[in-house]
């Protein structure tokens, strides 16, 4: 008998405490409503994503009846036809305007197996928990439900990233938010439960007059830094990282920078998928494959 049992007691285990949230929940949401109102005249980024979305979901020869739109913005997803949408976005406003709903995409937000589409544009890139959120988005599945999500990852913001090192040399501060890339991406796909997982990236370069400019789109489309107790930001940082923004200006006096969008697509399991071959079940060598033919 243990120690412990002899003595009568019990010991409670704690358990390991919640990592802290990268992102700052309140200013997230804050950053949205401001963003809301004006979002139409900078909703390039989303719109790209969309176009992308809807290319992968013309590929696919089914018919959807539920549909969720998971970070709706404005509402300007189009379901497929004959589907119902249900649209759910961190922000108050955003989620007034579409006539959907508030709430986290990391917190339970569906019942489990409402959908056969889950779409998502834009917002997984800033979610506290993405693997938490990709694992909801797998529960809210039927079984052979499709899921398409778009955010931004990889390089993007890498002008802005290199201007602002630049810039604070002497004691440089967290100001870009972690990126996820592609492979990292897919991982998570797999992670989450997802069947058939696919990961891809897409690049859109932008070409700015002002390092101003880029903030104002930043800004307009709720994209602005998320991180908590950011380090003030001194007006002759910003003034530095201005003119090293200038200073990789092309002929016409603009200067490129550049935007990932990751496309992951995944499949709630069920049986009739196609499965993997069977590990050794090849029934031709590598080395025939690839032997030139006669």
């Amino acid at each position: 008998m243990s120690r412990a049992r002899r003595r009568g007691t019990s010991r409670r285990v704690s358990s390991p405490a919640s990592p802290p949230d990268i992102f700052d929940r309140n200013r997230r949401r804050l950053h949205r409503d401001r963003a809301a109102p004006g979002f139409a005249g900078f909703d390039f980024i989303r719109a790209w994503m969309l176009e992308g979305i809807g290319e992968r979901l013309d590929a696919v020869r089914r018919e959807f009846h539920d549909a969720l739109d998971l970070g709706c913005f404005d509402g300007a997803f189009v379901p497929p036809p004959g589907a119902r949408v249900t649209r759910v976005d961190a922000g108050a406003r955003f989620a007034a305007l579409a006539g959907g709903v508030q709430a986290q995409e990391d917190r339970p937000h569906s019942p489990e197996g409402a959908y056969d589409l889950v779409v998502s544009a834009g917002v997984l890139d800033s979610v506290n928990d993405l693997p938490g959120a990709l694992a909801l988005i797998r529960r809210s599945l039927r079984p052979d439900g499709l899921f398409i999500g778009a955010f931004l990852g990889g390089s993007t913001l890498s002008t802005l990233r290199s201007v602002m090192l630049e810039a604070e040399a002497d004691r440089p501060a967290a100001r870009i938010h972690p990126q996820v890339d592609v492979r990292s991406a897919g991982d998570l796909l797999v992670r989450a439960g997802f069947a058939l997982p696919v990961a891809d990236v897409e690049t859109l370069n932008v070409r700015y007059a002002s390092l101003f400019d880029l903030i104002r789109d930043l800004r307009g489309m709720g994209a602005t830094s998320l991180l908590p107790d950011p380090a003030p930001l001194r007006r002759e940082t910003v003034a530095r990282a201005a003119e090293r923004f200038a200073a990789r200006a092309d002929a016409e006096g603009r200067t490129a920078e550049r935007f990932d969008a990751i496309f992951v697509t995944g499949w709630a399991p069920d049986p009739s998928q196609p499965k993997p071959a069977r590990r050794g079940s090849a029934t031709t060598s590598l080395t025939d494959a690839l032997r030139p033919k006669s």
